[in-house]
């Protein structure tokens, strides 16, 4: 069962809404946090739940590789096999081969069957087409599963744009066959969501939006390198489009979330679900959230914070700061304890929960 209700508005664009899965309902907007490879990073469910999450990510591509979706299946899905009971959402890969093409030089060749990429695990070949990534993901058993695409690449110029977005629009009719042919019994146990590609041309946005709403599918996403980097081109991006957008389906930026400010532009742009792996790695690098700073982090390994008796941040209810200061903080840093990580990786995600939470539900 999936359904999307809209239940109030927020300034701008906001909006508030309930979304429906078959593992539990989500107040959005939401900020998703990314659990890759069936984890989010030094943290467990438990944790997840104390801080708030409500949903969290998993990736194909990484999964696809190990242990292999067959895997997860047999361990009876990927709720069970990480014993998180709430909702998950898998990317399909395409953005992750693609980006790791282009860090390593013939790691992934695209053509129109699909993509052909070596693992950065061991080198071994394997491909990856519309059909194969997406009974993948419904064999990982996500809540809701990502159409394959070909990733627009930050600063692609108008023909590369072009291409990649036609591509997309032919996996998507692709990833929709497949989808509806795995119906067991004619009842959907996932909801597919399209992409729209484009780049940063407002009028291939539209033209990717048209297609993709088109589909009429449970959800649309709006995606590309150039999406999540930068929160200001994220949501031009969103208003080139935003006059298309079915007022019932809820909208999908991919990768907006590296500051907490980010999630209150985004929401305020027009979307219900975001994600980004910046809060953990910004955590496990030493950048805790402070929403006091103009920077919106501190750098807590910072010789100043040595005795400071300070939480990170006076205004956060999470664990991390309830409990331990900043000289503590900056000791486990220093020290390289595991305890740091998970410290940080809560404070972290709680505080991009909270902001979209104080915003969007003032009164909660």
């Amino acid at each position: 069962m999936f359904e999307f209700t809209i239940t109030g508005n927020l300034p701008s664009y906001g909006r508030t809404g309930i979304l429906t899965t078959p593992h539990g309902t989500i107040k959005t907007p939401v900020f998703m946090p990314v659990g890759t490879v069936a984890t989010v990073k030094s943290l467990t469910p438990s944790d997840l739940e104390c801080i708030g999450a409500q949903i969290i990510l998993a990736n194909n591509y990484h999964l696809f590789l190990r242990p292999g979706p067959s895997a997860v299946k047999k361990m009876g899905g990927i709720h069970r096999f990480m014993n998180w009971s709430h909702p998950v959402l898998t990317d399909s890969g395409g953005f992750q081969l693609q980006s790791l093409s282009r860090e390593k030089v013939n790691l992934c060749k695209i053509s129109e069957t699909g993509a052909e990429f070596r693992s950065h695990i061991d080198g071994s070949t394997h491909f990856l087409t519309p059909e194969s990534a997406t009974r993948s993901q419904m064999n990982i058993g996500a809540d809701i599963i990502m159409a394959f695409d070909h990733s627009v690449p930050a600063g692609a110029d108008y023909r590369h744009a072009i291409d990649a977005t036609d591509r997309t629009h032919r996996w998507l009719i692709r990833s929709v066959r497949e989808w509806q042919n795995k119906k067991p019994g004619g009842t959907p146990q996932q909801a597919l969501f399209g992409i729209i590609q484009g780049g940063d041309f407002a009028d291939l946005r539209r033209y990717a939006a048209e297609f993709v709403i088109s589909q009429n599918l449970p959800g649309i996403a709006i995606g590309g390198a150039s999406v999540g980097a930068d929160t200001s081109q994220t949501t031009e991006n969103i208003h080139f489009i935003r006059d298309l957008l079915p007022k019932n389906t809820p909208l999908y930026a991919m990768g907006v979330g590296i500051k907490p400010s980010d999630a209150v532009a985004v929401i305020k742009a027009g979307a219900d679900m975001f994600d980004c792996v910046a809060p953990t790695r910004l955590a496990r690098c030493g950048q805790l959230y402070n929403l006091s700073e103009k920077k919106e982090y501190i750098d807590i390994n910072q010789a100043k914070f040595r005795l400071d008796k300070k939480p990170v941040d006076s205004a956060c209810d999470c664990y991390t700061c309830t409990g331990f200061t900043r000289a503590y903080l900056h000791h486990l840093f220093k020290s390289r304890e595991l305890l740091y990580y998970r410290l940080a990786s809560l404070h972290n995600l709680r505080i991009m929960i909270k902001t979209v939470t104080d915003f969007a539900f003032p009164t909660a």
